[in-house]
């Protein structure tokens, strides 16, 4: 036996299931991208925190030397300071950022999930009332 050819409104349900599928996968995406992209930030603030610790620990007559390509240029101790900490200030603004991102993202999952259940749930529904109008008077007879 095989099972009969899906009504309209099945064929309706499975292409909302499909397309609220599809919309999930594409948030999930986003979210990595989003959290790959906090982590990297994470680990450049850290790098240039440990830098401006450096930089506490320097003598008054150190020297200190910025990469400039290949090359490196001699620069003053109180600009290589205040670069980084503007740089640090930069990040921490990014994964503020990025935070931000990540809170939306994840709001944006939970109401396609939900969605994502409810359709199912409207789908079954009407499964099982279609099941019971089909096997009802046959019960009967």
């Amino acid at each position: 036996m095989t099972s009969p050819a899906p009504t309209k409104e099945q064929q309706e349900f499975i292409r909302k299931l499909q397309t609220e599928r599809e919309k999930l996968q594409v948030l999930s995406k986003e979210y990595q991208k989003f959290i790959t992209t906090r982590q990297q930030f994470d680990a450049q603030l850290n790098e240039n925190e440990l830098v401006l610790s450096e930089f506490g620990r320097l003598k008054d007559n150190s020297e200190v030397y910025k990469l400039v390509g290949p090359l490196l240029v001699k620069q003053e101790v109180p600009e290589a300071v205040s670069t980084v900490k503007k740089r640090i200030n930069f990040i921490k603004g990014e994964l503020e950022r990025c935070d931000k991102n990540i809170t939306g993202s994840e709001e944006k999952q939970a109401r396609s999930r939900e969605a994502l259940a409810k359709i199912q749930q409207q789908y079954q529904a009407k499964m099982q009332a279609a099941a019971a109008a089909a096997g009802g008077p046959a019960q009967r007879s």
